[in-house]
């Protein structure tokens, strides 16, 4: 499918509808309700089963003591791979944050009381990491559902990957996600930086992000059992004519998006977002609902005669911006008033350009920066620009790089637009780049869901994307290389015929590309579950030392203008 460029001409409005249920959140009610159970069985060779590893619980159960909570583990899904016990607070029923009301300190002492009466098991590797008092949170309500819908979808779950980056004798002193994983610990202990401190999660990708909705499981996953410090980078206006608002202002109106996705380059580099909102009328606006943030910032693109723009809080003016007219991206902090309600940025003319608007709260939680967008690679990545790369991952600082890739790299390879060696080379560039920029943070590459062949007959057997494994291959041999965990989401969903099973069961849209609805929370659960594992048993199973030490990141292959987004993913 020929997705024209995303922010020109009005004829592109009906394509992009198309896929607004698989990009942007709130198009939940256009997904029919899943057709479980399935009528037929399903057909799969013996040699593309997913294999099933035999559940095993991942923490040792201490016996209550006096004035303690008692600890059960829940039962999983039978059948589930993601069936290592999570401990449970005897008597209380998990459900999701918001659900209950639970505030982040209360979270934060629920986990704190698990892992008092938890202790992680021992092992010969004594030099890791590890915290003695890891445990995994409770599972939410929703989360038993998915491990349930995971188990008739024969989708097993699978480990993070991690890399020791630092060998002992004894062990390993440091692996790939350990820095990650120490701020965890800081949040359950409520000790060091992170326990006075946001944890940034900086989300990375495509279109499989880019709606919200596997992060947002991810997110509320990792809420539940560490506590939320709010919801961090925003944007002014949606990224397409359409979609919910769970990640943008509330209101808006005169705002054009461009992305880094579009066939061609547009006129500007993008900061870490991929995203910019040009003003096409004086007075364009967007709204934030405020949700007792202390202060924000505003990310905006100084852009010559673009005019100023305006922060008011309820109609106050807070802040004007004051323009050099010199192309640099720049930042514009503010503080918000007690019990503040409204948070407008208004640009006072055509032209004004803004980035981001970063809007959370004081304290110890997760914060979840969504960056993902539609139609992005690792090569289209380039666009991003040095200083805003730098400036703005060094104040949001985050614990964890995530970047969810490799769907655009498969469908590119099987067209011959791109081979395995630029897929290697760029995505090498784009994780020495961040993480050069942020020096503290770990780093993870999450791979490609399944995906079928182009060209694909209607009501003939579905085959899977040549070049799909060759992909994932390539972004697992990089991110071991380059010190990144690497989760196979592939192979976690059920690996070859898994998209088949899911069509099947009604999560996915028709271009069989985007899954939707609950298919989508599948996914993020799966690797919500794979973090946490991988956090309560670090140090138990390394992926084999680093053979090679990163160097400075090589120049980028051009700025990506030559580059098309035949799909949107």
């Amino acid at each position: 499918m020929t997705v024209p460029e995303v922010s020109r001409g009005s004829g592109r409005a009906w394509l992009l509808a198309l896929l607004a249920g698989a990009l942007l959140p709130g198009c939940e009610s256009r997904t029919p309700p899943y057709r479980f159970p399935l009528t037929t069985p399903l057909e799969k060779s013996a040699a593309s089963q997913p294999v099933r590893p035999d559940p095993a619980s991942s923490a040792q159960v201490a016996p209550p003591v006096d004035a303690s909570p008692t600890v059960e583990a829940s039962t999983p899904a039978a059948g589930s791979a993601n069936a290592s016990a999570r401990p449970v607070v005897a008597g209380a029923k998990p459900v999701r944050p918001e659900a209950s009301g639970a505030t982040p300190s209360d979270v934060h002492a629920r986990t704190k009381a698990v892992a008092s009466a938890v202790m992680a098991p021992g092992g010969a590797n004594h030099a890791s990491p590890r915290a003695s008092f890891r445990a995994l949170p409770p599972t939410t309500e929703r989360g038993r559902h998915l491990l349930s819908l995971g188990s008739r979808l024969m989708a097993p779950g699978g480990a993070v990957e991690d890399p020791c980056l630092e060998p002992t004798d004894t062990g390993c002193a440091r692996s790939a996600l350990t820095p990650f994983f120490a701020a965890l610990d800081g949040l359950v202990a409520g000790t060091g930086e992170a326990a006075q401190a946001s944890t940034v999660i900086a989300a990375f990708g495509n279109s499989l992000i880019a709606g919200d909705r596997i992060v947002d499981v991810v997110r509320d996953e990792l809420v539940y059992g560490f506590g939320g410090a709010g919801r961090g980078v925003l944007l002014v206006d949606r990224m397409a004519p359409y979609g919910g608002r769970s990640r943008t202002a509330a209101v808006s109106n005169g705002w054009e998006p461009r992305t880094l996705g579009e066939l061609r380059a547009p006129p500007h580099p993008f900061g870490i977002t991929g995203v910019y909102h040009v003003a096409t009328e004086a007075r364009a606006r967007g709204r934030f609902k405020l949700e007792g943030e202390p202060r924000g910032t505003l990310w905006w693109k100084d852009v010559k005669d673009a005019g100023r723009l305006v922060v008011s809080v309820d109609g106050a003016v807070l802040v004007r911006t004051e323009p050099q007219g010199d192309g640099a991206s720049r930042t514009t902090s503010f503080d918000l008033p007690a019990g503040a309600k409204w948070l407008d940025i208004t640009a006072e003319g055509r032209g004004a350009v803004v980035q981001g608007v970063v809007l959370q709260q004081d304290g110890p939680g997760i914060v979840l920066d969504m960056l993902g967008v539609p139609s992005a690679d690792a090569t289209l990545y380039a666009r991003l620009e040095e200083d805003a790369l730098k400036a703005q991952l060094a104040q949001r600082d985050p614990k964890l790089l995530l970047f969810f890739l490799g769907g655009n790299e498969s469908k590119r390879l099987e067209w011959k637009r791109t081979d395995l060696d630029t897929v290697r080379r760029d995505l090498t560039a784009l994780l020495r780049r961040t993480r050069a920029a942020s020096p503290g943070s770990a780093c993870m590459v999450v791979g490609p869901m399944d995906a079928v062949q182009d060209g694909h007959v209607k009501g003939k057997p579905l085959l899977q994307r040549p070049f799909l494994e060759s992909a994932i291959a390539a972004e697992r041999e990089v991110a071991l290389a380059e010190g990144c965990g690497f989760f196979n989401l592939f192979a976690a969903m059920g690996g070859a015929g898994s998209l088949a099973r899911f069509n099947q069961a009604g999560f996915m849209h028709d271009d069989l590309v985007h899954p939707r609805g609950q298919g989508l929370d599948l996914l993020g659960q799966l690797v919500s579950d794979a973090l946490l594992k991988g956090w309560v048993e670090q140090g138990t199973q390394l992926a084999p030392p680093l053979t090679s030490s990163r160097e400075e990141a090589p120049a980028w292959p051009g700025d990506g203008s030559a580059r098309t987004a035949e799909d949107v993913r």
